[in-house]
């Protein structure tokens, strides 16, 4: 398996805990910082603070073994290792540059407490440039006689996707490393390694991911770029989906032909609702930040996001279509959470679709398998069951594929609905089983016919 590395992670929220899990299955012995004295205690049980398939179960057996301890007192943390990974959120802070409140909060306690030679690994995404910033924070609290040299701030970028971190991690495309010291850059290595070579219990020896080692500023960038990409193909396939639908096209076609194209690939051409969640939005506006803060207008950036946006309303707009008038209307949304397979509703879509129908006199009665209140809308009803949520509905509305929501029988949704409108935001559904079930299916980007001059959808 390599060799072992001594490793301590800041912070555990999302990516902090998949880090700390992840690093102790490879073999490494790590310890955990955590000041939240709740999370710092399920921790310590070996439960996750938040919902991802497969973590409890590796935090469990990481806790179990011994080889992953939590702690609320960064000295002991600090004693124990010699690369620290910083893994503290940065939320959207003003002129859509990050705020790294958080950040320098985390580095300065880890100066107070260094003594001895670090690597300080940033997965945080931080505005580019921040290593100086990051490096000087912790000299600035360093006690004194402590040597300044102590400290090498290396950035390691995370692309985890919420519903599959673990595999994200373990078997990544690429791991990219970026800092001008060597021997700093070497010791991250190492403590990647076993997955670089496939060596851990569980490996794929098929897989070999591609090590990055660059500059500080690069490696930085290139989270923010990977982000930005994803998604402006996301809004891209949106668009046309909406061309689609004026010329009578079927954008699944559309897109599987694109896919095909070994220079577009198939990846990230679902058309649907639009991207949510913490980070596509976070990082896009963060990326344009910088440019504008250089001068540039970050014209591609700016369109992918209003084009995000524009496709919630769509959403609205086809209900608004179909039931006249919607204000009284009974509907059943379908799915929460921002994609499957999490309970995360930060930026999702069904939220701004749910605020805008209530907004307009709709009444709306949701189900998601994770997700059981929503603070900032709490008269939203939430039910235990997606066909209770469909009793008397006049339009189900899809708008997360959770598995079990892609497997409706729809007869019985015919049976439990006062209406027959199905709006499958996120091209999941059969057609034909909808149409089956005597109910009107409305997707998207799934063509329109002119008939007798009046557009009506296929």
């Amino acid at each position: 398996m390599g060799l072992q590395s001594s490793i301590a992670v800041v912070g555990s929220g999302y990516v902090g805990t998949v880090v700390a899990a992840c690093m102790a299955t490879l073999g490494h012995e790590v310890v955990g910082v955590e000041i939240d004295s709740e999370k710092l205690e399920l921790l310590r049980n070996g439960d996750a603070p938040f919902y991802e398939p497969g973590l409890d179960e590796r935090l469990r057996s990481a806790v179990d073994s011994g080889r992953l301890t939590f702690t609320d007192d960064f000295e002991l943390a600090l004693e124990r290792s010699e690369v620290v990974f910083l893994c503290v959120d940065t939320p959207p802070g003003e002129n859509g540059h990050p705020n790294t409140t958080s950040v320098a909060a985390a580095a300065r306690a880890i100066g107070r407490a260094m003594y001895k030679p670090h690597v300080l690994v940033t997965k945080s995404t931080v505005p580019v440039g921040s290593g100086n910033w990051l490096a000087t924070t912790v000299e600035n609290e360093l006690p004194d006689g402590v040597d300044p040299s102590v400290i090498s701030v290396v950035s390691n970028p995370e692309f985890l996707r919420e519903g599959s971190a673990i595999d994200d991690f373990l078997y990544p495309d690429r791991i990219v490393l970026g800092s001008d010291d060597v021997t700093a850059l070497q010791l991250v290595q190492d403590a990647y390694q076993p997955i670089l070579d496939q060596s851990f219990p569980g490996a794929d020896p098929t897989h070999r991911p591609v090590l990055v080692r660059t500059d500080r500023s690069t490696a930085e960038t290139i989270k923010y770029a990977a982000n930005a990409f994803l998604a402006t193909k996301i809004s891209f396939i949106n668009e046309i989906a909406e061309i689609c639908e004026w010329v009578g096209a079927d954008i699944d076609e559309v897109a599987y032909a694109l896919g095909l194209d070994k220079r577009i690939s198939p990846e990230f051409l679902h058309a649907g609702v639009g991207w949510g969640g913490s980070c596509f939005a976070k990082d896009l506006e963060a990326l344009a930040a910088t440019a504008r803060s250089h001068g540039q207008e970050p014209r591609i950036l700016e369109a992918a996001t209003q084009v995000n946006k524009h496709q919630r309303h769509r959403l609205v707009r086809k209900l608004q279509e179909n039931l006249r008038p919607l204000r009284g209307s009974r509907i059943a949304l379908l799915g929460l959470a921002f994609k499957p397979n999490t309970d995360d509703t930060r930026d999702a879509p069904a939220i701004e679709i749910a605020a805008s129908l209530m907004e307009k006199g709709a009444i709306v009665r949701a189900y998601d398998p994770m997700v059981k209140s929503i603070p900032e809308l709490p008269n939203l009803q939430i039910v235990r069951d997606p066909y209770l949520a469909l009793e008397r509905a006049d339009a189900l509305v899809l708008v997360t594929e959770w598995a079990e929501l892609t497997k409706l029988d729809f007869h019985e949704v015919a049976t439990r609905m006062r209406g027959n409108i199905v709006v499958d935001g996120r091209n999941a559904f059969d057609p034909r089983a909808v149409k089956a079930a005597g109910l009107t299916y409305e997707g998207v980007g799934k063509g329109v016919m002119i008939s007798n001059g009046r557009y009506s959808r296929s």
